[in-house]
């Protein structure tokens, strides 16, 4: 029996080769990009570019599909590509370790991109994604603030102009503004932030975040798979 037989019963042949020529780059792999990039992989898109500089840490095992205790210290996106080829083994996989900001923007075709998802963490790096993807006429999704929420079920997609709530949400609508972009899919939570203390993990901070987020299992895991889905029936339309 076909890996995607089940797939198809709901969406149809044509619509799987539709998926199975479409090329999707993921920019960020932890705990949202993770998720997106699994349920591509088992919804039988035929190439992923999957891209993050950084390795898997033991901090990663709580939220990150690609985090166990085998994969600790390997680079997220080879461990993604390994996890990509054992789900399919026919889906050409690129993996970039590199990290995505104004700087490296131009080391990358965004004209061959069906798709692009955002689950980066910085607003310099967001808004030179948006920018690469709409110049070169390439639909991207934006994923917005995931830390420090503990209901999955606050989670929408809409477009920038419609968010509310999410602090990041608000920066991104004023600087795509600035950028004279109009409008932007994105993922964002109508949930208030959780206050936490960062000092009492005495964890250091990541590259580019000013602030240290609380996260947990069930809820950049379902923003993942919002944004999975939302880019097969793209593709498919």
């Amino acid at each position: 029996m076909e890996p995607f037989s089940r797939t198809q019963l709901l969406l149809g042949p044509e619509a799987m080769e539709k998926l199975n020529r479409a090329t999707v780059a993921v920019f960020g792999l932890g705990g949202v990009g993770g998720y997106t990039v699994e349920a591509l992989a088992r919804s039988g898109i035929g190439a992923l570019e999957l891209i993050d500089h950084d390795t898997i840490s033991l901090t990663n095992i709580n939220r990150q599909i690609l985090a166990t205790h085998s994969t600790v210290g390997m680079g997220k996106a080879e461990a993604a590509r390994n996890r990509v080829l054992d789900i399919n083994p026919h889906c050409h996989v690129i993996p970039r370790k590199e990290f995505f900001g104004p700087d490296t923007a131009d080391q990358f075709d965004f004209s061959k991109y069906d798709y692009v998802v955002d689950a980066i963490d910085t607003v310099t790096g967001k808004l030179a994604l948006v920018q690469a993807a709409q110049a070169a006429g390439t639909p991207i999704l934006c994923c917005l603030g995931t830390g420090n929420k503990l209901d999955p079920g606050k989670f929408q997609i809409a477009d920038i102009t419609k968010t509310s709530v999410c602090p990041l949400a608000r920066i991104m609508r004023k600087e795509c503004a600035k950028r004279g972009i109009r409008h932007l899919k994105v993922l964002f939570s109508t949930e208030d932030p959780i206050a936490t203390d960062p000092d009492s993990v005495g964890e250091e901070l990541p590259q580019g975040r000013r602030a240290l987020p609380g996260s947990v299992a069930f809820v950049p895991s379902v923003a993942g798979l919002m944004i999975a889905g939302e880019v097969i029936k793209d593709l498919i339309k």
